[in-house]
């Protein structure tokens, strides 16, 4: 329901509307206008602008252009000045003569800038752009410098960041943390990280924004702040169609699975922009499976009775994904800006687990009492079908101040069975146990959007802005046994429930952002106001309980940049975020995961809420950089996945609120060209990470060092040949009752490129092994003292052989703009 007759939200919205309203008529006096690259008339993102006085050449002030290349320098003095304009790559240009009367904001129209052709010949050898780009609140890195994620997807793309981390399940964390935000081009989405980047192609992928601690402006959501995909983009008018294609080389490991796996996959985008009208249509199909296995032991202690059930088996994922999507922009003039967006798809992932239980016994003082043997066939297959709409709307006032609006709404089915099978060992016929369980999860997502961004004031620019947000999403969860006497499937009532979960949010925020000489900064708040209702009831109708949780909460933000001079900058900030909890973790009633593992939720699951400082030093030396940031991260109501035991042979993984985390740390990243043929990126994350609290009466205090390693280097040998070597590593990390171990992906690419680069040719060795470096495989322990002890290495697929190819028709560049599911993602 709407919630617009509390007063936190009439205060916002009276703030907005009369910010919207008065806001136009306030005067400046300065200059603003727009940088164009002069070769391809396309925008110049990030290029600097500076103003001086004509009399003594005295720096006033300067700004960094926009992402359509606009700029606006204000509170100026009347008088005469002169404009210096430049961008990496590009000759300086100067604009003098300029006379500035008190309350004109002069415009000074479009200034092209000019590639310098000494700098455009040496990037011809080297074939590189500059792989990192700081800015006041973010890293933009390049993706076209990772040549091991293309012809794969955004996630591998991410994995050769300094911050970032992904594990042997596919788990994508920022700094230690798995809970961020993914934004496409700049729009929020609600989506799992994981789900939403390993569907978008690598080759669509132009930069990635980093923004660790975002501002005010941006939706709380996500504890370790924002990852933005920049998709590729440009402004003359024209077609753009690319195909993509890959396919894999049989396996060279053998896992002893019962599938071969197949990997393959293909995609287009067109691109067509005449005029005022942007048509963007894309398609994609990728199979990726991938083999391997699990090899794991558990006991569980009872007064004095200990169960062992060591376990070793298949443990391999089929991946299938098809998707569609549909953009149309139009640009009547340049004060208005629409675009409607469609997307559609389908997405299975069957994870089988076909686990040899081979030598489950219980001892008494070290004497067994009983051994036996078994097989369990487990098979998880889940599916995501979605369907979902955008509109979006930008107005831009003669004065520079905007109003935007966007509407978004979601359809998407979740679900999928899940057949657990225990049987006979070495005889197969003999069925001990057999369950199914299944659940259909409907799902609702609307989001609406209002903006408001006035033009420059003598302090600054000023941004409100309203979102409403509504997910309603339903769970039919149906468990069965088969009774082995009648051979029918019975209902199992204490597995078996309805879940339907409806959350409403309002926030609204206001932000200042404002350069003053070699100072840039920002500061802002928003306030969100959540109203949660979560209805439970079981299968047997005993149980039918509302359990309802509503907040009030302020979201403060702030940045500060000093730049000493050119090469050299500090930065601070600092901000508060949320991470909400999804349906999954919150229903109480179990789900069959394993033979000897349940999982369920927990319905009074309070989000976490977290703190987090920076301090940076950024410093450029010619064509190199440096980078490093201390960090100060706190969590409050810390969600981990945590064991209790069910039975003798049965853990429970339940996900509860354990407490307090807190991580204090380094992260480093460096960029080194020693020639004009070899590149070095490389980047480290050192942090020390605490978890204090308690769960089951119990308390938890645990800690350690952590430190990740992501490092990649580049040659170019002439005519067309390229290659890259680069090296994943995470050390072994902490969690509430164990640790996980350390894992490492090297990875490496040749690339050759055909017909003035139209056409490229890619191999990839993946997760390079060779018998030697125990690659791709990560072992997971937990244990609680005098209860239960887990240990499971999941060993999964290495010396992956791909080739891709890549042709485009024409060599403008990529202006297509895809929305992206914003609620269905997270729960996949």
């Amino acid at each position: 329901m709407w919630l617009i007759n509390k007063p936190q939200m009439n205060r916002i919205l009276l703030l907005f509307f009369t910010t919207i309203f008065y806001a136009p008529a306030f005067s400046q006096t300065g200059v603003k206008g727009k940088l164009i690259d002069q070769s391809e008339n396309s925008p110049l993102e990030y290029a600097s602008v500076a103003i001086y006085q004509t009399k003594d050449s005295l720096l006033v002030t300067g700004a960094v252009t926009d992402q359509d290349g606009t700029f606006s320098l204000e509170n100026l003095k009347s008088g005469d000045y002169y404009l210096l304009a430049q961008f990496m790559g590009y000759e300086p240009k100067v604009v003098s003569g300029i006379t500035i009367s008190k309350n004109q904001l002069l415009d000074l129209g479009t200034i092209m800038l000019s590639p310098d052709q000494q700098l455009l010949s040496e990037v011809e050898v080297s074939g590189k752009k500059f792989t990192t780009m700081n800015q006041v609140d973010r890293q933009v890195y390049n993706s076209d410098n990772f040549l091991t994620s293309q012809g794969g997807t955004a996630t591998d793309v991410l994995r050769n960041l300094p911050a970032v981390s992904i594990n042997a399940q596919g788990e994508i964390s920022v700094r230690g943390t798995t809970g961020f935000v993914v934004m496409v081009n700049g729009k929020p989405t609600q989506s799992s990280p994981e789900a939403l980047l390993s569907q978008l192609p690598a080759n669509a992928v132009e930069k990635i924004e980093l923004v660790t601690s975002p501002s005010a402006k941006y939706d709380p959501e996500g504890k370790a702040g924002i990852i933005n995909i920049i998709t590729k983009k440009g402004v003359t008018d024209g077609t753009f169609v690319q195909v993509n294609a890959k396919i894999g080389a049989p396996s060279i490991e053998p896992y002893d699975n019962q599938d071969n796996p197949q990997r393959y996959g293909a995609d287009f985008t067109i691109n067509h922009k005449k005029g005022k009208w942007d048509l963007s249509l894309g398609g994609n199909f990728l199979r990726n499976d991938i083999n391997g296995r699990r090899e794991g032991n558990v006991y569980t202690i009872s007064g004095d009775t200990t169960t062992y059930f060591p376990s070793d088996g298949e443990r391999s994922t089929d991946a299938k994904t098809y998707s569609g999507r549909f953009t149309l922009g139009f640009n009547p003039n340049e004060s208005n800006d629409f675009s409607l967006g469609f997307y559609a798809g389908k997405k299975t992932a069957d994870r089988t687990a076909d686990i040899h239980y081979y030598d489950n016994h219980a001892e008494v003082d070290g004497e067994r009492i009983y051994t036996m043997q078994y097989y369990n066939e487990n098979l998880r297959i889940r599916r995501g079908d979605f369907v979902l709409g955008s509109l979006d709307y930008k107005h831009t006032f003669q004065n520079e101040s905007q109003i935007s609006g966007s509407f978004l709404y979601e359809y998407t089915m979740l679900g999928g069975p899940t057949t657990n099978r225990n049987l006979g060992y070495p005889d197969t016929s003999i069925i001990y146990q057999d369950e199914y369980n299944t659940n259909d999860n409907p799902l609702h997502g609307t989001r609406a959007q209002l903006d408001y961004k006035t033009a420059p004031k003598p302090f600054g620019t000023l941004e409100f802005g309203y979102q409403y947000r509504l997910l309603n999403h339903t769970g039919d969860f149906v468990y069965e046994r088969k009774n082995n006497e009648t051979g029918a499937f019975e209902l199992v009532p204490e597995f078996s429930s309805r879940v339907d979960l409806n959350r409403v949010l309002h926030s609204g925020y206001g932000q200042l952002t404002g350069a003053k000489g070699k100072w840039n900064y920002s500061a802002g708040a928003r306030v969100e106001i959540m109203d949660r209702t979560l209805d439970l009831t079981d299968k047997a109708g005993t149980v039918d309980t509302t359990y309802l949780y509503d907040f009030v909460k302020l979201y403060p933000s702030a940045s500060l940049q000093y730049s000493l001079n050119e090469d050299l900058q500090l930065k601070t900030s600092y901000s508060r975020r949320v991470e909400r909890t999804t349906t999954f973790k919150m229903n109480p009633f179990p789900e069959r995961e394993h033979s000897e593992t349940l999982e369920q939720g927990d319905p009074t699951l309070l989000p976490e809420f977290v703190d987090l400082v920076e301090v940076s030093v950024v410093k450029d030396f010619g064509e190199n950089s440096f980078t490093a940031t201390t960090y100060f991260r706190n969590v409050q109501n810390l969600v981990n996945r945590v064991n209790t035991v069910y039975n003798d042979t049965i853990l429970n993984r339940i996900y509860s609120n354990v407490g307090t985390g807190k991580s204090l740390g380094l992260e480093v990243g460096l960029e080194l060209n020693p020639t004009d043929w070899w590149q070095i990126f490389a980047g480290t994350n050192v942090y020390h990470y605490s978890i204090e609290g308690e769960f089951d009466n119990r308390p938890i205090d645990s800690e350690s060092w952590i430190y990740s390693i992501n490092a990649n280097t580049s040659f170019n040998f002439g005519k067309n040949w390229e290659a890259q070597l680069t090296v994943n590593y995470l050390s072994p990390t902490n969690t509430a009752q164990g640790e996980d171990s350390r894992f490492l992906s090297p990875n490496l690419n040749i690339k050759k490129t055909f017909l003035d680069g139209r056409l490229s040719a890619t191999m990839q060795w993946q997760n390079i092994d060779m018998g030697l470096l125990s690659t791709n495989e990560q072992r997971i322990t937990t244990w609680r003292e005098g209860e239960f002890y887990t240990t499971t290495n999941y060993v999964y697929e290495v010396d992956i052989i791909q080739f891709n190819l890549s042709y485009t028709f024409n060599k403008l560049k990529n202006n297509s703009k895809f929305i992206k599911s914003e609620f269905g993602e997270k729960e996949f």
